[in-house]
């Protein structure tokens, strides 16, 4: 089997779960908009924002770190699964104790609005603690299933938390009051205690899923041996450090906005413009899913390649193939919204209106998307090379630019500035990436075609969305024409790869 043709086989068993996990998630956000308003879904959007800050800094960049250190020559590979883990261990032992402690002013300190009580967000804040606590001893376990080429076990062992995570919330939200409602079995049980409509089920369910999912890495964990190294603890938080910065400042990226809606704005507004927001984006995530999946194929493939002579040419045709395949899906998902929108639409016919009052904002946050998927594949080099340091620059730019922005405009224009900030961002990202690269780590990108692809997927979701008014029969028509185009021009090297003669 050729090199492109297992990596692209790895990347579909990925991206195949990946999506399965991310859709059956989706699922759940009808039923969210549907339970709660847009100021209480604002709270649920701003507690999550928070947490993913909090999980990069917990996995400390060990998850780069582990992939490089694994394709070292002369490493003992046992050791730097253990190192990292150790790594983690610490820091999650660390945050524990003194999240734990301070949970009460943290939660005075985030409560702004009438929405929530104080007591109930230091519940929201403690099962978050905890949360983040157990996803964050499954980093390294996660890496090592897919450094030692097993797709089939990661996937399953992510279809299986989400489809825990999806049980306990229809359970919790919608199982119960039925029983209660109906008078029916246990009833007398659940109705003493059970709160109908209470944000927290969600984060209970969550936790109850994260704590699954450790059980079923257990074989993962049996492998550590505690084989505390010093030296190779230190060289690698070295490398790891840098990382972690621009881990951050891609979180900060991608979730301050929807922080800074609910805190820039007035009360009666932020938190109802952070739900509308976050709910229009579940739609945008469905181009995230792929760069996920993509990622999730790449960064180990990447590093166990770096050693072989052709890895720049190897490195440009996936990009080639990359960039082919998101502008399908930035056109497919536009070409769609008509039948998307209903994933967001609540049963109320003013909240539905609300929700749907920021479907305008899709195609900017996809084309954000687009940036940063390209950025994350871009970022390999720094990687590579050991220049982990350009990584940090790079997003610490896009950080500071987004929260500049941010501050600037969304007092004046809300989430339609957060959109186009996002894009700004990614884009001024993805850009200055190109460019750091080709000086240090030259690789030989077909940029020109690049061009014309992204320019071309571009003015069709522009045709489609605004000239033909998102009409879904014209749209697809675009979008099978695209599709058919890309599938013309790129035969020759598309036969190549079914037939396992492309390396």
């Amino acid at each position: 089997m050729s090199t492109l043709k297992k990596f692209a086989g790895q990347t579909v068993i990925y991206g195949l779960s990946t999506v399965l996990s991310r859709v059956l998630s989706f699922l759940l956000t009808k039923l969210y908009v549907k339970l709660y308003p847009t100021k209480v879904y604002g709270v649920f959007i701003n507690m999550y924002a928070w947490a993913s800050i909090l999980n990069a800094v917990l996995a400390f960049g060990m998850e780069t770190t582990f992939f490089r250190y694994l394709n070292k020559p002369g490493q003992d590979k046992e050791k730097v699964y253990s190192n990292t883990f150790i790594i983690i261990l610490f820091l999650c032992s660390i945050f524990l104790v003194i999240a734990f402690v301070f949970s009460g002013n943290i939660a005075l300190w985030m409560l702004s609005d009438d929405t929530t009580s104080l007591s109930d967000y230091e519940q929201y804040i403690r099962f978050f603690i905890l949360i983040l606590v157990v996803d964050s001893l499954s980093v390294i376990p996660f890496a090592r299933l897919r450094a030692d080429g097993r797709p089939l076990r990661f996937g399953m062992i992510r279809v299986l938390n989400i489809l825990s995570f999806i049980g306990f919330n229809l359970f919790l939200l919608v199982t119960i009051p039925d029983i209660i409602a109906s008078k029916g079995f246990l009833a007398d049980y659940f109705t003493p205690w059970y709160r109908e409509g209470w944000l927290g089920y969600v984060f209970i369910s969550n936790l109850i899923a994260s704590c699954l999912t450790l059980l079923f890495l257990l074989p993962e964990f049996r492998k550590l041996k505690f084989s505390f190294d010093k030296p190779l603890i230190l060289d690698m938080l070295s490398y790891s450090f840098p990382v972690l910065i621009a881990n951050l400042s891609f979180i900060i990226n991608e979730n301050s906005d929807k922080i800074f809606l609910k805190e820039l704005l007035p009360p009666n507004i932020g938190a109802q413009e952070a739900g509308i927001y976050g709910a229009c984006g579940k739609i945008a995530i469905f181009l995230s899913i792929f760069i996920q999946a993509f990622r999730l194929g790449a960064e180990p493939f990447f590093f166990s390649h770096a050693k072989n002579k052709n890895s720049g040419e190897t490195y440009s045709k996936i990009m080639n193939y990359f960039i082919m395949a998101i502008s399908l899906i930035f056109v497919g998902i536009a070409a769609n919204i008509e039948i998307l929108k209903h994933f967001i639409g609540s049963d109320n016919p003013v909240q539905r209106e609300l929700y749907w009052s920021g479907l305008k904002i899709i195609p900017i946050l996809l084309l954000g998307y687009v940036s940063l998927g390209i950025y994350m594949n871009l970022s390999i080099w720094y990687k590579l090379s050991d220049q982990t340091r350009f990584g940090l620059y790079i997003s610490g730019i896009g950080a500071i630019l987004t929260i500049v922005l941010n501050v600037l405009f969304i007092p004046k224009y809300g989430y339609i500035a957060s959109a186009w900030i996002s894009f700004t961002a990614y884009t001024t990202m993805m850009v200055m990436s190109y460019l750091m690269g080709q000086k240090h780590y030259p690789i030989p990108y077909d940029v020109k075609k690049a061009l014309v692809y992204l320019s071309t997927a571009v003015i069709i979701v522009i045709i489609s969305y605004h000239f033909l008014n998102r009409n879904l029969i014209a749209g697809n028509i675009l979008f099978i024409a695209f599709a058919a185009g890309l599938a013309y021009v790129e035969r020759t090297d598309l036969r190549k790869i079914i037939t396992g003669n492309i390396h």
